[in-house]
């Protein structure tokens, strides 16, 4: 297609599938196939250049053929925007709200880090300008220091909260409906530690576990424990895994000299990792608080 027509600006058309969606992840299975799925990508094009061939190419994008070794393109509403043309700035700032990778803390802090993973996943297969692969090797470095130790220190105090002390007593006063949520606040909050030990953003919920299953260690560890504690139904069996998880959790954030605390207790660890921060207003936040 680009050879064809638009053969002069070959040399200017970024191409590769990146974005929403599980098979930016690599995570498509037969299941996925029931919506929004089928051959296609994106062409990601400088502002002058959107403006001048962004039309033309993507309704030659439209125009190919249905079908491509055997599966059909999907037509479903749910997908637009995802594929096809896009401006550069424009793509980006559809998950960041800017146009350009983030610099200042507020802006790391309140950009939810799924769409971090979303924007900076999947592959781009030809950049002949580099003009997009640039502002994507910005945010793949991930988190300034300080903001990286915010989130990791309000990470701390949750999970401990809702695992190793909430979700006791939620059982001893039979609330069933509290426990519940306790223990999934905890595995959302034990997960996002391992991503932001591992330096890498945490994606959509529905790809977390799998996402954590191809860090390096512990990132398998506390993804199978997590896995199993979510299929566990007696409080004792539970509690024993929340413990476990959080002792694994402890040793990577000693291990990365984070915290010199002594205890078994992931809450005293918190305070810690904030100690560790520079930047004079991110530690007057208060520790709990860890942005998006």
């Amino acid at each position: 297609m680009i050879d064809g027509k638009f053969a002069a600006d070959q040399d200017r058309i970024a191409v590769g599938l990146v974005g929403l969606g599980s098979e930016c992840f690599g995570f498509d299975d037969t299941l996925s196939q029931d919506h929004d799925w089928g051959p296609r990508f994106c062409l990601w094009l400088e502002k002058n250049d959107f403006n001048r061939i962004g039309g033309a190419l993507q309704e030659a994008y439209r125009s190919l053929p249905a079908t491509f070794m055997g599966f059909r393109r999907s037509t479903s509403a749910w997908g637009a925007g995802r594929v096809g043309v896009r401006e550069i700035g424009d793509f980006y700032a559809s998950f960041t709200g800017l146009a350009v990778a983030p610099t200042r803390v507020d802006n790391w802090l309140t950009i939810p880090e799924a769409n971090l993973a979303a924007c900076t996943n999947g592959k781009v297969f030809h950049d002949p300008l580099r003009s997009f692969t640039a502002i994507r090797k910005q945010i793949q470095a991930h988190y300034p220091e300080d903001v990286r130790l915010k989130k990791i220190a309000a990470r701390c105090m949750t999970a401990a909260q809702s695992g190793q002390y909430n979700y006791n007593r939620c059982i001893k006063r039979n609330n069933a409906y509290a426990a519940r949520q306790a223990l999934l606040t905890f595995c959302e909050a034990a997960l996002n530690l391992v991503f932001l030990l591992h330096r890498r953003y945490m994606p959509f919920y529905k790809w977390a576990l799998a996402a954590a299953r191809q860090l390096p260690a512990p990132g398998p560890e506390i993804a199978a424990a997590v896995d199993q504690l979510n299929r566990q139904d007696r409080q004792p069996a539970c509690q024993d895994a929340i413990d476990n998880i959080c002792a694994i959790l402890i040793n990577a954030i000693q291990a990365q000299g984070l915290s010199d605390a002594n205890s078994t207790f992931l809450l005293d660890h918190g305070p810690c990792v904030h100690a560790g921060i520079r930047n004079h207003t991110l530690r007057q936040l208060d520790i709990w608080w860890g942005g998006n």
